[in-house]
C-alpha cells in the first residue's frame, strides 16, 4: 500500500507517478482507476540527495510516457554550489538516461517541476544574496538531449516577481504558475496569490490575482498554501484546512468548492492533495 504522505507525486493523462521521499529509488507508475501499477527500474545516480522533484508526461496518441527526476545535492561544505542532475525515463525502451549533470553556483534545485509540450520546467532557488528574486525557472527541451552548453545560460527564465510557495502545472498545453507574492523587503511574507501563464516569448502574463476577501483565509505566512490544476481549473488550499478555493481560467471566476468530507482530527494536522484525470484506456 502506498502512503501518499511519504511520496513525491506527479500525474498526467490518467497516470500517477510515485517516488519515495527517503531513498528516492522506489518509483511506481499507476492507473488509480484500473488499479494497475508498474514499478520502474531504479534511476541512476546517487540515492542520497538534498532535494528531488518528479514529473510525468503521457503521449495521448501512443499512450507512451516519460518520467523525469531532477536531483540536487549540496557540494560538501559549500552552500553556494550545488550539483544538479536530470534523469529521463522512456517507457518504450524502459531505460533511464542521465541527461544533465551540472554544478550550479548561487542556485539549487527544489521539489517543483512539470513537463509541458515536451519541455521540462523546474524551479530553482537562490542560495546567495545576489539575486533579485529568490526563485528562477529553468526550461529543458527533452527532445534535444544531451544538451549543449550551460543549462542556466540556455534555459533560465526569470519569475515575474518575488515569489513564495511557487507551483507549476500543465493546463491544456500551457505552463501555468501559481505563487504567493512576497514583499520586497520580506519575501517570506506574502501580500497576495497570483496566477501566471508563460507566453511563447518566455514572458509571463498575469491572468489572475486572488481577491482580498478570499486571501484573508490564507493568512500572511510562508508556505501556507498548496495548489494543483487540471483542465481549466486551479485548486488552492491551505495546509491547515481541507477547504479548496477554485479558480476557473475559462470563466475568470473564483469560488469555494463543495465542502470537503475530511475533517481535522488534531490541531497540527496538515492537508495536501493532487489532481489527476481518470482514464480507463491508459496503462502503465
Amino acid at each position: 500500500m502506498i502512503k501518499t504522505s511519504r511520496w513525491f507525486i506527479a500525474s498526467s493523462c490518467g497516470l500517477v507517478c510515485f517516488m519515495d521521499k527517503d531513498s528516492r529509488s522506489e518509483l511506481y507508475v499507476c492507473n488509480l482507476i484500473t488499479k494497475c501499477c508498474f514499478r520502474l527500474s531504479e534511476p541512476p545516480g546517487l540515492r542520497v540527495c538534498d532535494y528531488s522533484t518528479l514529473s510525468v508526461s503521457v503521449d495521448r496518441v501512443s499512450s507512451t510516457y516519460t518520467v523525469t527526476v531532477v536531483k540536487s545535492r549540496q557540494v560538501p561544505e559549500n552552500y553556494f554550489q550545488w550539483d544538479l542532475s536530470v534523469y529521463v525515463y522512456d517507457s518504450v525502451t524502459m531505460t533511464w538516461t542521465a541527461s544533465v549533470t551540472e554544478m550550479l553556483t548561487g542556485w539549487r534545485g527544489g521539489d517543483e517541476s512539470v513537463i509541458c509540450n515536451g519541455v521540462l520546467y523546474f524551479l530553482i532557488y537562490s542560495t546567495g544574496p545576489f539575486q533579485e528574486n529568490r526563485h528562477g525557472l529553468v526550461s529543458y527541451d527533452l527532445s534535444t538531449r544531451p544538451p549543449v552548453g550551460n543549462l542556466l545560460t540556455r534555459g533560465f527564465i526569470s519569475v515575474p516577481c518575488s515569489l513564495t510557495c511557487g507551483r507549476l502545472m500543465n493546463l491544456k498545453g500551457s505552463l501555468v504558475m501559481v505563487g504567493g507574492i512576497g514583499k520586497q523587503d520580506r519575501q517570506d511574507i506574502i501580500t497576495g496569490i497570483g496566477i501566471w501563464v508563460l507566453e511563447k516569448t518566455k514572458e509571463w502574463q498575469e491572468v489572475a490575482r486572488m481577491p482580498h476577501r478570499f486571501f484573508q483565509g490564507f493568512g500572511e505566512l510562508d508556505d501556507v498554501f498548496a495548489s494543483s490544476g487540471t483542465d481549466d481549473l486551479i485548486y488552492i488550499q491551505s495546509y491547515g484546512a481541507p477547504a479548496l478555493l477554485v479558480f476557473d481560467l475559462r470563466k475568470n471566476q473564483w469560488k469555494w468548492s463543495q465542502k470537503c468530507p475530511v475533517t481535522k482530527r488534531f490541531p497540527l494536522q496538515l492537508f495536501s492533495g493532487f489532481c489527476f484525470e481518470p482514464r480507463l484506456d491508459i496503462s502503465p
